[in-house]
């Protein structure tokens, strides 16, 4: 069997037209394979090749190509100063969700003697947010660095998840090149299309790492194949399609050109990242100038900016100003001047008095510096074009609460809190878009998905806000040629069981998602893939692991806009509210349960209109759950029935966003999470 792979930049060079179509093709393959026979495998596909007969349908292999241009110099200077910044390298690791980036890294900064040998170091090292070590996924982008054989390389980790795609796409402005992990069981996922397709345009170094190869089913080869055919997919010329490729084990911190004979460490990657990406390209002798991707904060420091040198140098102590593209001619740049200048090595933010373009720093003293500002001398404003991140698709209503219980658990409650602390999370997440609501006590925040403001509400709400929130909708467009109505599409892949395939079918079809494709999975799975509104995956999560009793794994990405594609039910049952205020009784509870699922538990407090269940039916329905047993001086002749009640689920604001309705809304205190009916919205009438 022969890899297409290898020889696409010699049949591509030949362009067959016209009626002498299958002439023309037999006459390449010839040209480039001689007397070949058999079978010619592309990608995942397989095509047959016959000489006598000459038939082969590559067909899709001849379609025209979109060729990435080239990016532009990081600076405005004359091109002729531009020169190679040695001894350092830049790389970005992106992937799709669970594929391994920061297991890797975890391996990277300890075979690079990062750490001490009797030294205690956690497992995924680099999530270091509590939210992201109870998730295990990777929220935030960071920086670290590594020295190998006398080379620095910066090493910047990247969240894998579709809704945390703005972090993916501010910090590729520093990278020189990427390393794109590939599950070497699952293949290229829908995050993987993205953030690569995100590497082409800006005509990054890709080195593909076919990660997880000591798992009992991996087929890397296939996995290769897979990547390959992505990155035609994806428009990418023939230098790109030569891509690079090792094959490692993160868990394992082994690595090697061979997925049969891997080296006793990871020496093999960290060669490839020197041999194959390119020390960064910038003007060490020019004016100084810096983009601004990302923004930390210390108690004692305050702001912190982080960015990579462009052009010239920065120093401690030196008189800067920043400013954006355009602002030369209107308002002011604003002065400042650095006091402390930081540069990440082994795992670890350096102090130093200098840093040279090409490397990544970070510094401190302009406190109203934001993320796509340009740093720049004053004598010299040149600003570097800011950085723009696709539009968000979700929005979804931040309210003050106004609950029978509100002001009882939080510390931050009232509108200008809430204000407050919206504009600070814009300061530093791209993605995010803040709106004046309705009403002078709501805010219309928009995102990537139902995950990317939940993580939001998440933090908020351990720092001790409390607040309301309506259910999320989709941000709608208007064709400006046919003033048709558009809404976003997604591409979602479901691997499941076999034995549920029947589930995951039925749930899908009554969210209007057409199947693209069904394929074998690994270790006997099915992977399906859809195209749906993004209307139809709201609340479809818990709905899918109850389908497939838990052993469904969804992957979604944001694939463009469609025309509206109707009315979509994404809940079925209604809900059990309560008819009163009090606390929750086992013996009211007792004879509720028979009308759906609970929420609440016996000693809850609820109150009137919150949402105590699920109802069996469609429509909702008032239950009285704080009913007490009336008391009397007639003693029974025998003990009390023992009641018998069923298990509760458990609301968390995972849960509670995906089920919320229409008519709702999510109460979020530090607390407790509530649901409540909407006091503005009047209930239909049946």
């Amino acid at each position: 069997m022969l890899s297409l792979r290898k020889l696409r930049p010699a049949w591509q060079k030949v362009r067959p037209r016209g009626a002498l179509w299958e002439a023309c093709l037999k006459q390449v393959m010839c040209a480039v394979v001689p007397a070949l026979h058999g079978e010619v495998c592309c990608g995942g596909s397989s095509f047959i090749w016959s000489t006598s007969c000459g038939l082969v349908n590559l067909t899709h292999l001849f379609r025209p190509r979109t060729f990435s241009a080239p990016a532009p110099p990081p600076s405005s200077a004359p091109s002729a100063e531009l020169g190679p910044r040695e001894g350092i390298r830049n790389i970005a690791i992106i992937a799709h969700v669970d594929h391994g980036k920061t297991t890797l890294v975890d391996a990277m900064l300890k075979q690079a003697k990062v750490f001490r040998t009797n030294q205690a170091v956690e497992i995924r090292i680099m999530d270091s947010n509590d939210l992201e070590r109870e998730r295990g996924i990777t929220i935030l982008s960071k920086n670290t660095a590594v020295r190998y054989k006398g080379v620095k390389i910066n090493i910047i980790d990247t969240p894998g998840h579709a809704d945390f795609g703005g972090e993916v796409e501010r910090v590729l402005n520093m990278a020189d090149g990427v390393l794109l992990l590939v599950d070497a069981v699952e293949g290229p996922m829908p995050q993987t299309r993205f953030v690569l397709k995100k590497a082409l345009a800006l005509n990054k170094k890709v080195l593909v790492v076919v990660n997880k190869v000591d798992r009992p089913a991996a087929r890397p080869d296939w996995v290769v194949e897979a990547t390959f055919d992505l990155f035609v997919d994806l428009g990418a010329n023939d230098e790109q399609c030569d891509f690079p490729v090792v094959f490692a084990s993160g868990m394992g911190g082994v690595a090697g050109t061979d997925p049969n004979a891997l080296a006793e460490d990871l020496g093999p990657l960290f060669e490839s990242i020197l041999n194959e990406v390119d020390p960064p390209q910038v003007v060490q002798q020019g004016p100084l100038q810096l983009l601004v991707t990302n923004l930390d904060y210390d108690e004692h420091k305050g702001r912190i900016a982080i960015g990579r040198v462009q052009s010239g140098a920065i120093s401690k102590g030196a008189p800067v100003v920043f400013l954006k593209p355009g602002e030369e001619g209107g308002s002011p740049p604003t002065s400042a001047k650095v006091t402390e200048l930081f540069v990440y090595d082994n795992f670890a933010r350096t102090p130093v008095d200098t840093v040279e373009a090409g490397d990544i720093c970070a510094f401190t003293g302009l406190s109203a510096v934001s993320i796509g500002d340009t740093v720049c001398q004053p004598d010299a404003l040149v600003p570097l074009p800011t950085i723009e991140v696709e539009e968000p698709t979700v929005r979804m209503t931040f309210s003050v609460n106004a609950s029978p219980f509100a002001g009882q658990e939080g510390k931050f409650v009232t509108s200008r809190n809430l204000k407050d602390r919206l504009e600070r999370e814009l300061e530093r997440n791209l993605a995010l878009r803040v709106e004046p609501g309705t009403g002078a006590e709501s805010f219309e925040v928009s995102g990537r998905g139902a995950l990317h403001l939940g993580i939001l509400m998440e933090n908020m709400r351990r720092e001790g806000f409390e607040f309301a929130v309506g259910p999320p909708k989709v941000i709608t467009r208007t064709d400006p040629a046919t003033g048709a109505r558009l809404e976003p599409v997604e591409e979602a892949i479901v691997e499941v069981a076999a034995d549920h395939v029947g589930g995951v079918v039925d749930l899908m079809a009554g969210r209007r998602a057409v199947m693209l494709g069904m394929a074998a999975g690994s270790a006997g799975t099915t992977r399906i893939t859809y195209r749906l509104p993004t209307r139809g995956l709201l609340g479809l999560r818990s709905a899918m692991l109850t389908a497939t009793k838990g052993t469904a794994v969804l992957s979604t990405i944001l694939s463009g806009y469609e025309p509206w594609a109707g009315d979509i039910s994404t809940r079925e049952n209604g809900s059990l509210t309560a008819h009163e205020t009090g606390q929750v009784t086992a013996y009211a509870v007792e004879s509720v349960q028979q009308r759906g699922r609970l929420f609440a538990r016996p000693g809850d407090a609820v109150y009137e209109d919150q949402v105590v269940g699920i109802h069996q039916r469609a429509g909702d329905l008032k239950v009285n759950v704080c009913r007490k047993k009336a008391l009397t001086n007639m003693r029974a002749s025998g003990k009390d029935n023992t009641a018998v009640l069923t298990e509760t689920i458990p609301v968390t604001l995972d849960y509670a966003l995906e089920y919320v309705g229409e008519d709702e809304l999510v109460e979020v205190t530090p607390k407790n999470i509530r649901i409540r009916k909407n006091p503005n919205i009047k209930p239909k009438k049946k």
